[in-house]
């Protein structure tokens, strides 16, 4: 099984690049973000997903080990198979599709070429618990992608565990907000943010601060 390729990227297709390694050209698929960073004729590294079926053997391509986590994990949910898996991929960074799963915004993932309204909500139901168990916040733009994978890592369970203290007083407060006429995803971020700025803060406090996070904006 191939893990990682390094190599000059030889073509680069809507969904796919060629990496010659020592005069061997390999066709690895791979999202719009990541073929976004290849540079024709520039060397790459890459990590790879073997994906081996029946009749064929094909290779996945990632810039960084985040992304290569989130295809193995999204390919896990019924109906999402690899190339929806990168049609995903191509519109939603990893922090962004874990903001999306936090939220239960589905509206995020019919971004993606292939998936429809019945196949977001499955994606957000079953990735829930298993990848996101409390909101992230705007704090996870400060995870520089650069990083080590390990950096990544320990830098996103930091974000995680400032968040944890009462997530379903956010989410009553996101709740609250969605019923007032407000969009989802804008709620939570509000929410968020108050959390950030007043970690004690009850719920009706709660709301009173993202309030004012949308006033900011207008």
């Amino acid at each position: 099984m191939i893990a990682k390729l390094r190599g000059m990227v030889d073509s680069i297709g809507e969904d796919f690049c060629v990496i010659d390694v020592n005069g061997v050209g390999y066709l690895v698929f791979a999202s719009a973000k990541t073929l976004s960073k290849l540079v024709l004729g520039g060397q790459v590294s890459l990590l790879i997903e073997t994906v081996v079926r029946e009749d064929s053997i094909s290779l996945f391509g990632f810039a960084d080990a985040w992304e290569k986590e989130w295809f193995a994990t999204l390919t896990k949910v019924q109906g999402v198979g690899a190339k929806v898996c990168l049609a995903i991929l191509s519109v939603l960074n990893p922090l962004q599709l874990a903001q999306a799963v936090s939220a239960q915004d589905k509206n995020s993932f019919t971004r993606a070429s292939g998936v429809g309204p019945k196949l977001a909500a499955r994606i957000v139901t079953e990735l829930k618990d298993k990848i996101v168990t409390v909101p992230v916040s705007d704090m996870a733009k400060d995870i520089n992608m650069d990083m080590t994978p390990q950096d990544q890592v320990n830098n996103y369970e930091d974000v995680l565990t400032a968040q944890a203290a009462d997530p379903d007083k956010i989410e009553d407060a996101i709740s609250a907000l969605v019923n007032l006429g407000y969009q989802r995803l804008e709620a939570y971020k509000a929410v968020n943010q108050a959390a950030l700025q007043a970690p004690d803060a009850d719920m009706a406090e709660l709301i009173k601060l993202a309030l004012k996070e949308f006033a900011k904006k207008d």
